[in-house]
């Protein structure tokens, strides 16, 4: 590397902070390997060779999932279970073993077949489902590394200021950086949601991931920082840019004892008008992190992860004991489960549905229409969900409804549901709350019927703005456009808080809108009851809550609402802030 100064690398922020260090470059093996054509006579002991590779490997797994369930608070345990179930997949090891009965050498057919799973995973544009590509990668190079009897990493010479660089590193390796209290992580590859990034969240270790080249492009002892919140890299930074960022570094270590003070405070604003601050949740293990903030209770917990790296839908008794888990450990608060949200596209891809090709799968056969379509899909995710409202306050959410017809459908099969479990003496809360979430503009136009037919409803800001502004959020040419304060989206926020209040329901909001504290006060002013937001979020957006009067920001968002353009939007904001400093936070 040269010596120049501040030289900045912008990557992913995978988890929140700031570290000032020292390099440690972790340096690894890659997957270039030899080819050995196998004579037929040697194959089966080929076969041996794998056989007792992957038994290793699952020990391995099995005690990483020890190490980091000892070291973190809750059940970090589905991390290791994702390797496992990679592992026991008996289309792996059939496919390498086919590979081998061509000849090929234990090793490259390893590789062979992870690179065509990868590729595979390559096509398909949900960000949780790529990072799970870095899973299989992990899994191919265990395997891998136990037939060629390669040594482990080392971590040995690391000191308090160290900061690991490295290509990539496991859940494993954030546990042991962690344990030498290693201040921070940069890799070259991984994602927000790699399961990484979740540990070192879990952790509180600042990491940047994505960075491409950072193991290429430094050494050992080189000084550098890691800016986890802006997703960062300082290489050789001056004195007074170190200078700054330990300001910075302290200044945040004050709000966040500060934000702490809040976690057992209600979501009041000044004059007296509640809210509900709940949280959004991807993986079982999350509760700990949601409680731990002070949300009470779940607004969103998606269940699309049940349906990855396995070869068959998950069944009812799978359902029940994941949900179930959840809801005992958010007693007495409620946990707001939504159906599966995935796309047919991505099951057949995933190897649990055969649709065939869909040209525009986000306009295809995805969420509540793939549920009506394929019931056996639905019925068995309704059974566990009911059944675990037996052991906690539950509420059952839609997603992606767009009709009448489609909601009455599936109340329709969840009564059936709910029979059937009656005549077997099967327990269920019967009282448990259905609602949908608002994620298109067809179902936003009829919002005063729906709501009439639900117990709440939850705004999907995050579809909602994209099908509304016709902008592909992911498409980096338009995702400029891709705008939560156009007038049009704050006009149906309105039509949808006004439709669900005159019906007597509660309306709350889980896109990330509603996890961006700049639109709280504008999300209050327009009635929003409920706040769903990632867990690390809710100190931040109760805080604005608690700093605001919700008589004043009733009156902003009228002014507001007249604005016909985004930028007369911003133009009300500005203006309107000089009279409320609390107004944009």
């Amino acid at each position: 590397m040269s010596n120049e100064k501040n030289v900045i690398l912008r990557g992913v922020a995978a988890s929140s902070g700031i570290a000032i260090g020292k390099v440690f470059l972790l340096t690894d093996d890659d997957f270039s390997l030899v080819y050995k054509e196998v004579p037929k006579s040697e194959r089966c002991f080929e076969k041996k060779r794998l056989d007792d590779a992957i038994e290793k490997t699952k020990t391995e797994f099995k005690l990483i999932c020890d190490k980091i369930n000892k070291v973190l608070v809750g059940n970090y345990a589905h991390i290791a279970d994702v390797h496992l179930l990679i592992l026991d997949d008996p289309m792996l090891k059939k496919d390498v073993c086919k590979f081998i009965d061509d000849g090929v050498n234990a090793e490259c057919a390893i590789l062979n077949v992870i690179n065509k799973i990868i590729r595979s995973f390559e096509a398909i544009e949900d960000g949780y489902f790529k990072e799970r590509k870095t899973d299989i990668q992990y899994v191919g190079k265990k395997i891998i590394d136990n037939l060629l009897g390669r040594q482990k990493k080392t971590f040995a010479n690391l000191s308090k200021d160290s900061i690991v660089i490295a290509h990539n590193l496991t859940p494993a390796d954030a546990v042991v950086i962690r344990e030498n209290l290693v201040k921070g992580f940069a890799t070259d590859i991984g994602g927000k949601t790699s399961h990484t990034a979740i540990v070192a969240q879990g952790l509180a270790i600042p990491a940047v991931v994505g960075l491409r080249t950072i193991s290429l492009q430094v050494r050992t002892g080189d000084e550098i920082i890691v800016d986890g919140n802006r997703g960062e890299i300082i290489l050789n930074p001056e004195p007074r840019t170190i200078a700054k960022y330990i300001k910075e570094h302290d200044v945040q270590v004050v709000k966040i004892k500060e934000l702490e003070k809040l976690r057992d405070l209600p979501a009041e604003t000044i004059d007296n008008h509640k809210v509900s601050i709940f949280a959004n949740i991807e993986n079982p293990d999350d509760v700990a992190s949601i409680l731990n903030h002070g949300a009470t209770g779940i607004g969103l917990y998606r269940t699309e992860f049940m349906y990855f790296n396995r070869n068959s839908i998950p069944s009812e008794q799978e359902h029940f004991d994941k949900y179930s888990k959840i809801v005992k450990e958010m007693t007495p608060y409620e946990t707001t489960i939504r159906t599966v949200d995935l796309g047919g596209d991505r099951l057949t891809k995933l190897g649990l549905l055969n649709i065939g090709h869909e040209k525009n799968p986000f306009l295809g056969l995805r969420a509540m229409r793939l549920c009506l379509k394929h019931p056996d899909i639905f019925v068995d995710q309704l059974r566990g969900i009911l059944k675990a409202s037996a052991y906690g306050k539950v509420r059952l959410m839609y997603p992606m409804i767009t009709s009448i017809e489609e909601l009455r459908g599936a109340n329709r099969i969840l009564e059936k549901v709910k029979h059937d479990l009656r005549e077997k003496h099967i327990k269920f809360d019967e009282k448990i709350k259905i609602g949908v979430m608002i994620e298109v503009p067809s179902a936003a136009m009829i919002i005063d019927i729906i709501a009439r037919e639900v117990d709440f409803v939850s705004i999907g800001t995050n579809d909602l703005i994209q099908y509304t502004l016709a902008i592909d959020r992911v498409n980096e040419n338009v995702s400029n456009l891709y705008d939560p304060l156009h007038p049009a989206i704050l006009r149906f926020i309105k039509q949808i808080v006004d439709g669900c209040h005159k019906a007597g329901i509660s309306v709350g909001m889980c896109g990330e809108m509603a996890g961006d504290q700049q639109y709280t006060s504008i999300l209050l002013g327009l009635g929003l009851d409920e706040f769903s937001v990632p867990s690390a979020h809710v100190p931040k957006i109760k805080k604005v809550v608690r700093n605001t009067f919700f008589s004043n920001v009733q009156k902003n968002a009228d002014e507001i609402l007249k604005c016909g353009s985004r930028d007369s939007v911003l133009q009300t904001m500005k203006m309107l802030s000089k009279y409320d400093k609390n107004m944009f936070i």
